[in-house]
């Protein structure tokens, strides 16, 4: 990857410390990696500022293993990624009747005024990660795949299914086949 402000912005606090750096950084990516982690964990806002926050201490703990083979909001966002399922095996954990994860939602009422967010977060995980991070925050399929650990082609394919499925909630796709 070509030189960019954040390779040098965290060369500064792995060689020194640098907090204003840090600062730096953290102002820059915070953002959207809380827009991710709403979208994508707990939509709370304390929940979102834990994932976030323990996503920062990862990030803190690994910079030096950063290979740049990637942008740092990509590999932040994989750890951030990372951070959502530790925490969602955790409460599936402490549930006594734990559901399946991929279990796809029932389809929410529809309503004249849909909420698009809440249809978003009725997607199964995998669908919602996708739909998220691709049509959301702009990331390309390479990159998703990276961030989630999957082929291109299973995020392309979990894309497309994901907008199948707000099509048919929003009225638009009244044929939708089951997965």
């Amino acid at each position: 990857m070509n030189e960019s402000p954040d390779r040098a912005l965290v060369a500064s606090v792995i060689d020194r410390g640098d907090e204003r750096a840090f600062r730096a950084l953290y102002q820059r990516h915070t953002p959207a990696l809380y827009r991710t982690a709403r979208r994508l964990g707990d939509n709370s806002t304390a929940g979102a500022d834990d994932l976030v926050h323990d996503t920062w201490l990862r990030a803190a703990d690994r910079w030096s293993a950063f290979e740049w083979r990637s942008s740092l909001r990509t590999w932040l966002t994989g750890i951030l990624v990372n951070v959502i399922r530790e925490h969602r095996r955790t409460d599936l954990a402490r549930r006594e009747d734990p559901l399946e994860e991929e279990t796809a939602a029932e389809l929410p009422p529809i309503d004249e005024r849909l909420d698009l967010e809440a249809a978003i977060a009725s997607l199964p995980p995998g669908f919602r990660a996708v739909l998220v991070l691709h049509d959301i925050e702009g990331h390309p399929h390479e990159d998703v795949a990276r961030i989630l650990g999957i082929a291109v082609g299973t995020s392309k394919s979990q894309l497309l299914r994901a907008r199948r499925r707000l099509r048919h909630w929003l009225g638009d796709d009244p044929a939708l086949d089951t997965e």
